[in-house]
């Protein structure tokens, strides 16, 4: 059997199992194929596919649909292929982003790239006819009644059957910690979360033998399951660069524009202009077109220009101004000739990842800037970049002691005095950092309450925006990733589900447009010290 209804941590404060430890048991227990179907998300997709190849593990891609009237009522789409994986993106982003989704609506339509998994009888029955639709049959001890409802209804209505074990934890014991992340997530004590609130205290890591044997009688349910997993070969060419195109008014090639901007800039830098000068940028041209960065240069320039047009102060940082193309194009203000700077630190033919430009504008003008390149390159292809909210000792404590019914107040006297570490340091926080202590948790309940905040450490919270980061993409970006609402949905700004690593694994171009206090105190300065000039 193969297991394609697998929850990990990326299901937000409803699964519990890292990815690492998903792969670990994969290796241990010689599974060479599994599912991640996180609910109405891919943030762990990318992470996932990637940790499997490593690990000679086939990643099936995939995801839990919820109905949002009704959470408990879901449809797994798996991907077939490529396609089949930005169907999934282009799903959870309409789940995400519109008011008005409805599942039923979704399996109306033909999904020809996707294999659709669900438990429900009436989900079953109102699927297109042209998808491939499979019925889940899951017998636990408490779900054996709706499994045979499945299974009967499933026989009569000629559709096919797969056996599952849905996980959502990773042992049998780890059902305390999902009861407590479930807790944090309705805002609930674990004295108040009841039944149904959490999900079935079996959907833990199980043998496949034990599965397997519950299944004797209907073995079609197994050999579905690698049926399926069979049909699941999708290939992100995770590491391979899928750079936009700059498109000059002109329509040449890109390297024929960027040398020609490039030896325009130059003659400004320059009075004179040696041969040794000239070389230089030959050969950083020569360098950015055999890496095929050409593209990412050019849409950075445009950037800066606008910038520059608009009279917005930018400055460009890091290790560009090694960069005499950089220079030249007024990225930065450094000349890297006159400093004897080498190119090479920034970039040179044996790396691999994309140069990094990292801009600065006044915290005043980036919006401004950042609503350019959204209307410059389309809405549908540039979106911020999410960064994963994670648990640290001081908020997994406050959170967990809110699960066992402590008041605000008197976790605050706590909290206070625990530093900015890692959660897992909970347990021996009095031994390890001075101002902690005597802080008593050696006693119930604070004993628990640190034994059960450390396993919650490095936990995904939530999403959030990343302080600069910018993905802008060759063509619609929900063809390689899904969108959400950043936390506050309120200020309607959208990030990508996957975070900045991701992003760069699936080799989508990233540029950091910062926001910097200190350009706009500069700005300030400079317009009253002209104001003064024309009063005087």
């Amino acid at each position: 059997m193969i297991n394609l209804h697998v929850h990990t941590y990326f299901s937000l404060l409803q699964g519990t199992m890292r990815l690492d430890d998903l792969i670990n048991v994969c290796k241990k227990n010689n599974i060479r194929s599994i599912a991640v179907t996180d609910t109405n998300a891919m943030n762990g997709l990318i992470q996932f596919a990637k940790k499997a190849k490593e690990n000679g593990i086939q990643p099936i891609l995939g995801t839990c649909i919820t109905e949002p009237n009704d959470n408990k009522k879901y449809v797994i789409f798996l991907a077939r292929n490529n396609s089949g994986y930005s169907d999934i993106c282009r799903i959870i982003t309409q789940r995400k982003l519109n008011d008005d989704f409805s599942l039923l609506k979704i399996i109306n339509r033909t999904w020809k790239n996707l294999i659709l998994i669900t438990p429900y009888p009436d989900l079953l029955n109102e699927s297109n006819k042209n998808n491939s639709i499979f019925a889940e049959i899951i017998p636990t001890s408490t779900n054996k009644k709706n499994a045979l409802k499945t299974y009967q209804f499933a026989l009569v209505n000629n559709i096919p059957i797969v056996a599952t074990n849905p996980i959502y934890f990773l042992q049998k014991d780890d059902f305390e910690l999902h009861k407590l992340v479930t807790a944090i997530r309705l805002n609930k004590t674990l004295e108040t979360i009841n039944k149904d609130d959490v999900v079935d205290a079996e959907f833990y890591f199980k043998d496949k033998s034990s599965i397997e044997k519950t299944f004797l009688k209907i073995p079609e349910a197994i050999t579905n399951s690698i049926k399926i997993a069979n049909e699941c070969k999708v290939d992100l060419k995770l590491g391979e660069y899928k750079y936009p195109s700059y498109h000059t008014k002109l329509e040449a090639k890109s390297s024929t524009s960027l040398s020609a901007i490039a030896f325009e800039g130059l003659r400004k830098r320059y009075d004179h202009i040696d041969s040794k000068i000239k070389n230089r940028l030959e050969y950083e041209l020569s360098v950015i077109e055999e890496l095929h960065f050409t593209d990412y240069f050019l849409i950075v320039w445009d950037i800066v220009q606008e910038a520059k047009k608009r009279g917005i102060l930018t400055i460009g940082r890091g290790s560009a101004a090694n960069s005499l193309v950089a220079y030249c194009l007024e990225l930065t203000q450094v000349d890297p000739i006159k400093l004897n700077l080498y190119f090479e630190r920034f970039l040179n033919k044996a790396r691999s990842n994309p140069p990094d430009v990292d801009l600065d504008f006044s915290w005043k003008e980036r919006d401004e800037i950042v609503k350019y390149v959204f209307e410059k390159y389309g809405f549908e292809r540039v979106a911020m970049i999410s960064t994963t909210i994670t648990f640290r000792a001081r908020s997994a404590f406050r959170e967990t002691a809110k699960a066992f019914g402590i008041s605000d107040r008197e976790i605050s006297k706590y909290s206070k005095r625990i530093p900015w570490t890692n959660a897992i340091n909970l347990p021996e926080i009095s031994e390890k950092f001075s101002e902690s202590r005597n802080l008593g948790f050696d006693k119930e309940p604070w004993l628990s309450i640190v034994r059960l905040a450390s396993r919650i450490a490095n936990f995904p919270r939530h999403l959030s925006i990343h302080p600069s980061g910018i993905v802008i993409t060759p063509t619609k970006i929900t063809d390689y990733c899904a969108l959400e609402y950043a936390k506050n949905k309120g200020l309607g700004l959208i990030i990508t589900q996957p975070d900045m690593y991701s992003i760069e694994d699936l080799g989508l171009v990233k540029i950091d447009l910062l926001s910097q206090r200190s350009l706009g105190v500069l700005r300030d300065t400079m317009e009253i010290i002209n104001k003064l000039s024309e009063d005087n």
